[in-house]
């Protein structure tokens, strides 16, 4: 059972303040009060700044929440567990990054689960550094990432490949072409996924490597929504970085073009990544075979 006063403080982070806390959890300010001292006392630590307006954790306080987290994640984990046992099924938590959710990966998903009735599959949707900590702290039991594997605690398996392309509206001057030079792509409106996104820092890495700086382009819009990028780029408001096995349907009904960066070969892998201790290597061996099969 999990520590009601761990259930207190991710309420408290969540909510921001003790009064919302309290309302949240159907309890007396005070008593929220109580529940965050008893902690302090019990770690010896200060969980919050309290000299300060806003609610902030102490580097201490950053650790319990992780691990308040954790608990409340394996908590949750063992008594889906037990239900799946009385009810004989498998249900998984598996998050996939938001270019990967625009490929072929949720339909296969899909397949995946109707050819196996006993599995049940919670899909969400979130960036990879989000993902990693989620994956550490048991909320999620697998993840389809696009690129490596960067944390030696998970293990991972290599399902496909993709590459990184420059998308246009089919209406775009570009589109007559083969590909495009990165003379040519700087007088182009960028619109490109955030600081932090896998899409976005392979594109930084490969301009590096060419003795580039994204602070050389014109980039017009950050937006955190492939779908919503597709979309612009189509009415040809600008052009994006995007994995082609995003935009596969776009291509098809003549909406987008891909085009590849001269001297360019933004190659990356598509995984399965896992914590070490995930119990269903028959569930990882029928992914890997399903992505297989459709190509």
């Amino acid at each position: 059972m999990i520590d009601p006063k761990f259930e207190t403080l991710l309420a408290l982070v969540e909510a921001g303040t003790y009064t919302k806390a309290a309302g949240h959890l159907g309890l007396t300010q005070p008593a929220i009060t109580h529940h965050i001292k008893q902690l302090e006392a019990e770690y010896g630590i200060a969980i919050f700044h309290h000299n300060r307006r806003k609610l902030q954790l102490t580097n201490e306080g950053e650790v319990l929440l992780k691990y308040a987290r954790r608990a409340m994640a394996l908590d949750e984990n063992l008594r889906q567990a037990l239900d799946d046992v009385r009810r004989s099924v498998k249900s998984l938590t598996l998050a996939i990054t938001p270019s990967a959710q625009t490929s072929i990966a949720p339909q296969l998903l899909a397949k995946y689960c109707n050819e196996h009735p006993q599995v049940h599959i919670k899909l969400i949707t979130d960036n990879i550094n989000n993902i990693y900590s989620k994956l550490k702290t048991y909320e999620v039991d697998l993840a389809i990432i696009e690129g490596k594997i960067t944390s030696r605690h998970f293990t991972s398996i290599l399902l496909d490949t993709d590459m990184l392309m420059v998308a246009v509206s089919s209406e775009h001057p570009l589109a007559q072409s083969n590909s495009v030079s990165l003379a040519r792509l700087k007088k182009e409106n960028l619109i490109l996924r955030p600081i932090g996104a896998g899409t976005r820092s392979l594109f930084e890495s490969h301009l590096r490597s060419h003795n580039e700086e994204i602070h050389s382009f014109h980039i017009n819009m950050e937006i955190d929504d492939v779908g919503m990028i597709k979309e612009l780029v189509m009415a040809n408001m600008g052009v994006t970085i995007i994995s082609r096995s995003a935009v596969t349907q776009e291509i098809m009904r003549g909406k987008l073009v891909c085009l590849p960066i001269e001297e360019f070969s933004m190659i990356r892998e598509i995984n399965l990544v896992y914590y070490r201790e995930f119990s269903h290597p028959e569930i990882l061996r029928d992914l890997q075979n399903i992505y297989s099969t459709y190509h």
